[in-house]
């Protein structure tokens, strides 16, 4: 199945409001959105932890620790994924919650009426946390497409099998 994967990179104003109100942050400096029409029918929680993992894989802890400088939370828990804690959800909607010194970061996940959502907020509280996002926000636009696929493969292949003949496990990881 090809995905269309639509990508909107935004100043605070053009927020919608639904999405803003997701975020806690007290200032958005950056934000951006990637939304893919999917015939996946899973709660957000389900994208979230097919998207990042229950604990962040070598590449992505990386990336959040040892070049932006998060702080993540150690172990598997209902309360994180990946190391990032999660401070809120809807009944369409996750938000996941770091920070460092430099700056404060969510990612919130909506799902339903036929697409997901990825979207990343981030407010600088120092000159190095701008220096460092934007720099990697670069490659973070480029590799959150492919994460939002990937997601939409293990979830289709799931149900897939999940919905087989003499399967009684539900679907999702």
């Amino acid at each position: 199945m090809s995905l269309t994967i639509a990508t909107r990179v935004l100043d605070d104003a053009s927020v919608s409001p639904t999405t803003r109100t997701l975020s806690t942050l007290n200032r958005i400096d950056y934000v951006d959105e990637f939304t893919a029409r999917t015939e996946v029918t899973a709660a957000p929680e389900q994208w979230a932890r097919v998207m990042f993992g229950d604990e962040p894989q070598p590449l992505a802890r990386f990336i959040w620790q040892g070049l932006l400088k998060l702080d993540l939370l150690p172990g598997r828990s209902a309360d994180t994924i990946a190391g990032w804690p999660v401070t809120g959800r809807g009944e369409d909607w996750i938000r996941l919650t770091t920070q460092s010194r430099e700056m404060g970061a969510e990612l919130v996940v909506q799902a339903g009426g036929g697409s997901v959502s990825l979207s990343t907020f981030v407010r600088y509280d120092q000159p190095g946390g701008r220096r460092r996002w934007v720099r990697l926000s670069r490659v973070h636009r480029l590799l959150a497409p492919s994460i939002l696929r990937d997601a939409d493969a293990t979830l289709s292949s799931s149900v897939l099998v999940s919905s087989s003949p003499g399967s009684s496990s539900p679907a999702g990881p």
